[in-house]
């Protein structure tokens, strides 16, 4: 285990719109503000997701399972934004429902937005972090300095 404290920095308030790229708001967003680190969640509509249901074995590297979303589905979801030098990673799970079926997972790629999204993000400073590659767990990991 390892952990560091810092605090909240800035509190940014996002919406974004139908058809907008979540994964590519995001990261414009944080390079523009520069925003090492951020907490963050998410409320509203998601049409289009390419998510990890989970791996097929508890095994280290992980053989995620890959789950397409195609049709519009609402969506709570928490996640973080760190660093791999000085690209921002996002790693985001979320219950993404359709007609009384929540799929939760988490949320990868090519993701889309159904009417509007809601996104609190808090910037989190004081402390150095990133998400640099591991490669005994076949993923990107937080550390700390």
């Amino acid at each position: 285990m390892e952990y560091s404290t810092g605090s909240i920095g800035r509190t940014l308030m996002i919406r974004l719109d139908n058809g907008d790229d979540l994964h590519q708001c995001l990261i414009e967003i944080v390079i523009k503000e520069n925003i090492r680190n951020a907490w963050f969640q998410i409320l509203g509509g998601i049409k289009r997701a390419e998510v990890v249901t989970g791996p097929e074995q508890p095994v280290m590297p992980p053989v995620p399972v890959w789950k397409d979303i195609d049709n519009t589905r609402e969506a709570i979801g928490s996640g973080s934004i760190f660093r791999d030098g000085d690209e921002p990673l996002i790693h985001l799970h979320a219950a993404l429902g359709h007609h009384g079926e929540t799929t939760t997972a988490c949320v990868r790629k090519q993701t889309k937005v159904y009417l509007t999204l809601e996104i609190v993000l808090f910037e989190l400073i004081g402390f150095e972090a990133g998400r640099p590659w591991y490669d005994k767990g076949g993923f990107n990991r937080l550390t700390f300095s």
